[in-house]
């Protein structure tokens, strides 16, 4: 008999509230938005990256179903996604907001995480997922529009990989751009946890920390490319030229994911991203001028 894994894509979020979600893009916090800006802009941002997911997760879906075709005594492979959130109101408001959206390819189960750090949420979230039955959980945040299809596709072939061949387990990370994580996810029986990554007294970026945790126990661990979240202005100025060169680039790349919903709000607003006039001369201009040139041997 054929053996069977269960796996869950884990959106670990806030909803989109204003005044809850990206305050360090608001005025109070010498950004341009206001809080309902801020919340307008997660809300978008949110709805692409489970778009992308959903996408992925057919991808892998089919790619299950190939296999069977081929052997029948292939691995089995499912697929289900919980969206995490606290307190329990909060998780009334991410229910409405996804179902205000209309019908989705895929059901969504919600979950309330507790504890008293972010460290513990985490591990809560983790944990519950894992006593319904799961056997690897692979989490993202609802801000990061620019995350690539394929990071969600790997994730999960590597959480498989480690599944199949790691007494120990295993751990799948993507860095962001400011020493923590985009993407963070293991299987049931890698023995680690999130205590410590984010609420620290000795200000150990979190990467760090994931990878110190896997190499005190010699836990396999897989990393991808880096992919920005957006924290902050110059993160969101690097997002909207990203989603616009794909916006352009998806014409001869197909397989490219378009943060359409980011971008449609980018654009209703009229936002366009600049940097200072660059009026510097070239650096080179002198070595390369004829007075400095240099006799051929």
């Amino acid at each position: 008999m054929a053996t069977s894994y269960q796996h869950a894509l884990l959106m670990f979020s806030k909803p989109p509230v204003p005044g809850l979600v990206k305050t360090r893009l608001t005025r109070e916090k010498g950004g341009p938005f206001s809080p309902e800006d801020a919340a307008a802009f997660f809300h978008r941002s949110l709805f692409d990256v489970m778009e992308l997911s959903i996408e992925a997760i057919g991808q892998l879906e089919a790619e299950d179903k190939a296999a069977h075709e081929l052997d029948a005594d292939a691995p089995s492979h499912t697929y289900d996604i919980f969206i995490s959130t606290t307190p329990a109101e909060n998780v009334a408001i991410m229910r409405k907001t996804f179902e205000d959206a209309g019908v989705w390819p895929r059901e969504f189960t919600y979950l309330l995480d507790s504890g008293m750090t972010f460290d513990e949420h985490f591990d809560d979230a983790f944990k519950q997922v894992f006593a319904a039955g799961y056997d690897s959980v692979l989490s993202i945040g609802g801000d990061i529009p620019l995350l690539p299809r394929e990071h969600v596709l790997n994730g999960f072939r590597w959480l498989q990989h480690f599944l199949a061949t790691s007494d120990k387990g295993g751990v799948i990370q993507a860095p962001c751009q400011e020493c923590g994580v985009s993407v963070i996810g293991w299987t049931k029986t890698t023995d680690i946890d999130h205590q410590g990554v984010y609420y620290n007294m000795t200000g150990r970026p979190a990467l760090d920390a994931y990878v110190e945790k896997c190499s005190e126990k010699g836990i396999p661990l897989a990393s991808m490319s880096p992919v920005a979240d957006i924290d902050d202005m110059s993160d969101f100025a690097h997002a909207v030229t990203l989603a616009r060169s794909a916006r352009y680039s998806a014409q001869f790349q197909p397989q490219l994911y378009v943060p359409e919903r980011f971008l449609a709000w980018v654009d209703w607003k009229g936002i366009r991203v600049g940097t200072p006039p660059n009026e510097d001369r070239d650096s080179r201009e002198g070595i390369d001028s004829p007075a400095s040139a240099v006799a051929p041997l």
